[in-house]
C-alpha cells in the first residue's frame, strides 16, 4: 500500500520509491549552469604534510575543500535574508517544513516592448485554472516555455534572461503560495538598479515578510512530467546563510478512489 497524503480536502497516494529530481548538480569544470558572474564550482584537494586528500594520487581517503556561489553556480534555495540587512535571517532558520503540495505548470514568457521576456501573471493564473484540481498549493513550480535541455549548461550571465513580473510574485504571496520554484537564475530581472521588486513583493518584505516563504532558482524539469500535483520535498544544507544549494525532489500525487 502506497502513503497518503492530504490536500483540499482529499487523499492523494505518493510512490516514495519514484522520485523525481529537479535540481541541477554541482561540479567543477565546464559545462555547469552559471549566472550572476559567479566563478565557476571548483573542487580542492586538502594536502597536509606528506597527506594527499585523493585515494588516486596515492592518499587513504578523498578529502576536499568545495568552493561554490550558492546564488551563482546550480540549483539553489533562498529566504527573505537574501534582500534584508539582518545576517540572522538564515534559510536554515525560515525554512522548518520540508514535504508540501506543489504545482507544475508550463508557461511561455511574454516578449517585451524593450526585449525582456517576462512570466505575466494572467498566463501563470490561466495554466493554474486550466488543471482540472484548481485549488492552490503551498508551493508553485514553473517551467518556462520552450523547455530547452540546454537550461541545464546555459551561461546565464550578461545575457538578461526571462524574469517574471512583480504582479505575479504579488499575487502568490497573496494567496499564501509559500514557495516557488522556477527554471530561472532570478525572479527579477538581471540588471534592475537594485530594485528587485519581485524578491520583495513574494517576501512581504520589508511591510510583513513572510518568514517561511522560499524561493528556488536554477532548477530544472524534464519534459517527461507532466503538468499536476506533486508532493514537494525540499533538501537544503544547513548552513546558516540566507541560500543554499538545494535538491528539490517531487512524488506524482494520484487521487485516491475513496
Amino acid at each position: 500500500m502506497l502513503p497518503t497524503y492530504p490536500f483540499a480536502g482529499r487523499t492523494y497516494e505518493y510512490d516514495p520509491n519514484a522520485p523525481l529530481d529537479i535540481s541541477l548538480p554541482l561540479a567543477p569544470g565546464p559545462g555547469q549552469v552559471n549566472c550572476f558572474w559567479a566563478e565557476p564550482v571548483q573542487f580542492d584537494t586538502i594536502r597536509v604534510g606528506r597527506f594527499v586528500g585523493s585515494v588516486a594520487l596515492g592518499g587513504s581517503t578523498n578529502y576536499q575543500r568545495v568552493h561554490i556561489t550558492p546564488h551563482g553556480n546550480g540549483t539553489h534555495t533562498e529566504c527573505y535574508g537574501h534582500i534584508s540587512p539582518d545576517p540572522t535571517i538564515t534559510l536554515n532558520q525560515c525554512l522548518k517544513r520540508f514535504l508540501c503540495v506543489a504545482r507544475l505548470v508550463s508557461v511561455a514568457p511574454v516578449p517585451q516592448p524593450n526585449g525582456d521576456l517576462v512570466m505575466q501573471l494572467a498566463d501563470v493564473q490561466a495554466a493554474l485554472m486550466s488543471q482540472p484540481d484548481r485549488a492552490l498549493p503551498e508551493a508553485l513550480v514553473l517551467r518556462t516555455l520552450p523547455n530547452d535541455p540546454a537550461k541545464r549548461q546555459r551561461q546565464y550571465s550578461g545575457t538578461n534572461p526571462t524574469y517574471i513580473e512583480p504582479a505575479l510574485a504579488e499575487w502568490l504571496a497573496e494567496y499564501n503560495i509559500q514557495h516557488l520554484l522556477l527554471d530561472l537564475p532570478s525572479v527579477d530581472r538581471e540588471e534592475d538598479a537594485g530594485q528587485l521588486l519581485a524578491h520583495h513583493a513574494f517576501w512581504q518584505y520589508p511591510a510583513r515578510p513572510r518568514r517561511a516563504a522560499t524561493i528556488t532558482e536554477l532548477i530544472f524539469v524534464p519534459e517527461e512530467m507532466e503538468d499536476g500535483l506533486y508532493l514537494l520535498n525540499i533538501q537544503i544544507t544547513s548552513l546558516e546563510l540566507d541560500a543554499s544549494p538545494s535538491k528539490p525532489i517531487l512524488y506524482r500525487l494520484t487521487q485516491t478512489s475513496t
